[in-house]
């Protein structure tokens, strides 16, 4: 028999006080492997974007490692949150220097979080909860004494709404002549998008990287199927309505006296290629992006005075 059988007690509540202690201690290991799994991976994102910056390579390759780094990432910390018991969010700026009070060179490092960012203008709803008039115990009438806040931070979902615009027809009495008001113009005509939908497609693709599938299939789930070809044509529409605004930041842009100017390789399909015959229709496009600089010049001599 082994040393470890021979030190187990025989009474049961001992055993399973012993059991539930070992399961407790054995969910901390756990938990400190999953933190440090999410520092290897931290330090893994970290090289590849400093390797990228250093030798300047703009592969895809390298994109997606970095991509494939930072999804790996954020399922570590979800797994690390789910084994936590603590809220991870509440109570953290008042237990901050209790935390710097009780630290020791010898514990591990805990892992600084803070309370989400919320702009002022955020709108605020006030929900009161109010325990009535009279007292539960005794019946008498309650005063009011003081209020406990806290805050819950909540979003409105997006949801599609038709908007059926009604243009009245009347007819003068005296002359029978029919009026009507004319129809109120639209982004991109005889089209069924309205410009916060078609703000919203643009935002998501250009700017959260979103393709038009994945805006189809967000779309279902609101209630409106939208095909990919059509929010294509859609963003075409909307670049054709956007080209003056972007006619006037392009005047501003190169108005400037200073202008930084870099261009990055795309493939784009071009199908005149195919059709005639040149290869599958894809050519070496660039997208080039510009940054003007206005501060002013500042002359600072060197040693010898140049």
């Amino acid at each position: 028999m082994s040393q470890a059988a021979i030190s187990l007690p025989n009474d049961p509540a001992a055993l399973k006080v012993m059991i539930t202690s070992l399961q407790a201690e054995n969910q901390k290991i756990l938990a400190t492997l999953r933190a440090h799994d999410l520092l290897v991976q931290a330090l893994r994102i970290r090289i590849a974007k400093l390797k990228k910056q250093k030798f300047g390579s703009s592969s895809e390759k390298i994109e997606r490692e970095i991509e494939q780094l930072e999804l790996a990432l954020e399922d570590l910390n979800v797994a690390v949150a789910e084994a936590q018991d603590t809220s991870p969010d509440e109570s953290e700026d008042a237990d901050t220097d209790a935390d710097a009070r009780n630290t020791t060179a010898d514990a591990p490092e805990k892992k600084q979080r803070r309370r989400p960012k919320v702009s002022p203008d955020t709108p605020r709803e006030r929900r009161e909860l109010d325990p009535g008039d009279t007292c539960p115990d005794c019946g008498g009438n309650l005063r009011v004494v003081g209020e406990d806040v806290s805050e819950l931070l909540d979003m409105i979902a997006a949801q599609m709404k038709i908007i059926e615009i009604a243009r009245i027809k009347k007819s003068c009495r005296c002359c029978e002549k029919i009026v009507q008001p004319p129809a109120p113009s639209r982004p991109i005509p005889r089209s069924m998008a309205g410009p916060n939908l078609l703000a919203f497609i643009l935002v998501s693709k250009y700017d959260d990287q979103l393709t038009l599938y994945r805006l189809n299939e967000i779309f279902a789930r609101m209630g409106a199927d939208i095909s990919d070809t059509t929010m294509a044509d859609w963003c075409g529409g909307a670049m054709k309505a956007l080209a003056p605004l972007i006619k006037m930041i392009e005047d501003a842009i190169m108005a400037s006296d200073l202008l930084h100017a870099d261009d990055t390789p795309i493939r784009v399909l071009d199908r005149s290629r195919r059709d005639r015959g040149l290869g599958k229709g894809v050519k070496k496009g660039r997208l080039w992006a510009y940054v003007r600089d206005q501060r002013p010049w500042v002359r600072i001599p060197g040693s010898s005075g140049q």
